[in-house]
């Protein structure tokens, strides 16, 4: 059963507006070596917002992830291996450099309670809920 989510405008606007002003005047645009950003699935179950994310050939160390207000922000660099050999490549098509994803998240979160794993190049974060952002049936008594 899916639940009415209250759509709220203004909200959605500020993210927007965030989001626009973070690409064009964040780190994308002082560093131009940052050419990706890792693919995400976003997910809600009735107890925790799930967010995994595509980071292959990171070390764990690598990646940093905070929380402020609603927004989760994952950062990272993704080394690129250097070899002393006398090659010239042909094609070079792998992604290297610093990374950010900023993400909106759709319902209140427990911050103490976040945990994160990392598994096969798949970043895992579990967003428990607040008690009070989680759907309750109410019951309707008659009189």
């Amino acid at each position: 059963m899916l639940d009415l989510v209250p759509w709220r405008p203004m909200r959605e606007l500020r993210r927007e507006i965030d989001r626009l002003f973070e690409d064009f005047l964040g780190e994308r645009a002082l560093a131009p070596e940052m050419e990706w950003t890792p693919s995400v699935d976003i997910s809600e179950t009735k107890d925790a917002v799930i967010i995994k994310a595509e980071l292959p050939g990171l070390d764990p160390k690598d990646i940093d992830i905070s929380l402020r207000g609603d927004i989760l922000t994952i950062k990272g660099e993704k080394k690129q291996e250097v070899e002393e050999k006398d090659e010239n490549f042909h094609r070079i098509e792998r992604r290297y450099g610093f990374f950010s994803r900023s993400i909106p998240i759709p319902a209140e979160v427990d911050a103490d309670r976040i945990e994160a794993t990392y598994k096969r190049g798949v970043l895992r974060i579990v967003l428990p809920k607040k008690e009070e952002a989680k759907a309750r049936q109410i019951p309707v008594k008659s009189e």
